[in-house]
């Protein structure tokens, strides 16, 4: 009986250990090797001969690598460019869209829902449907250009528009995902104040840029905070629409990173460039942090 109880005894003071260690097993095996495998990778150039994989340290190189990669400076320009104008319009739209949605009485639940169908749809889906609009040759684009007289445009294919074309997509796809953090946030918003707001003589220009907007600050902090780092990652819609042409016109760091790896199979410098975008990433989530945190306090 004794026995038993100090069993159960032991079991009582170290559950929490029983529960959280198969968890905390997983996250070092799924997170924190592959972390500490990347450092190492980065610092090493990596070879195969004969079915094996030769390391060889190697720490400045791939650094070196990285200052002197005319194409990965490229690549984060166009990626910061494509972030800070997708995530702008992203937000405008769907607040515009939130605001308008969450005013109206009848069939809200239907405008919802029809909103949301792009962001439940598979990125490779959405590639594939708008480079078929983009074609030059039968797109929908230019069928509308051509009916009105005028010629076709190369949407994809020049260098001054297939960055601004891929924009148009990624704005089409996620303006619905802001939309829902917004909207969410506007409905829950205390309406006395509204009403009081009107009751009071405001105009509705005026509820929406000194009451309805000051109030959703945090919920627009938390929509771009999202929303910018999901662009920052963006792949999909370019690798189907551009490829990151014409020339590197479109090249953003996720598909130089993809190129490094896959197509020119240097794992050593693949890894320095994975861990400069991580480190960019942290670095822009602890501004985001402080801004979020200024932007909460002056509430």
């Amino acid at each position: 009986m004794r026995e038993e109880e100090t069993v159960s005894d032991f079991i009582n003071r170290h559950f929490k250990w029983f529960t959280l260690g198969p968890a905390a097993v997983l996250l070092l095996l799924l997170t924190v090797y592959p972390i500490i495998n990347l450092f190492f990778m980065a610092a090493s150039t990596i070879t195969f001969e004969q079915a094996r994989e030769i390391w060889t340290f190697t720490p400045m190189r791939n650094f070196q690598s990285l200052l002197d990669d005319e194409i990965f400076r490229i690549a984060l320009w166009n990626t910061v460019l494509f972030a800070l104008v997708s995530v702008a319009i992203e937000t405008v739209l769907g607040l515009c869209l939130a605001i308008l949605v969450s005013s109206v009485t009848a069939f809200k639940g239907i405008m919802r829902t029809v909103l949301i169908i792009p962001v439940l749809m598979p990125p490779v889906a959405i590639g594939s449907m708008w480079k078929l609009m983009y074609s030059h040759d039968f797109g929908v684009f230019n069928q509308f250009l051509t009916g009105v007289g005028l010629s076709p445009v190369n949407w994809t294919g020049s260098t001054a528009l297939a960055l601004s074309s891929v924009i148009i997509v990624d704005v089409w796809h996620w303006t619905p995902f802001v939309f829902l953090i917004l909207f969410a946030a506007v409905e829950g918003l205390p309406r006395e104040v509204i009403e009081a707001a009107r009751v009071d003589g405001a105009r509705n220009w005026d509820i929406v840029f000194k009451i309805i907007i000051p109030l959703l600050k945090p919920a627009i902090v938390v929509a771009v905070l999202f929303r910018t780092i999901l662009a920052f990652k963006v792949f999909d819609q370019i690798f189907l629409l551009t490829s990151g042409g014409p020339g590197t016109s479109t090249e953003v760091v996720s598909l130089h990173l993809y190129k490094v790896f896959f197509v020119q199979n240097d794992l050593g410098y693949g890894a320095m460039l994975s861990l400069a975008i991580i480190a960019a990433t942290i670095a822009f989530l602890l501004v985001g942090q402080r801004a979020g945190a200024a932007i909460g306090g002056k509430r």
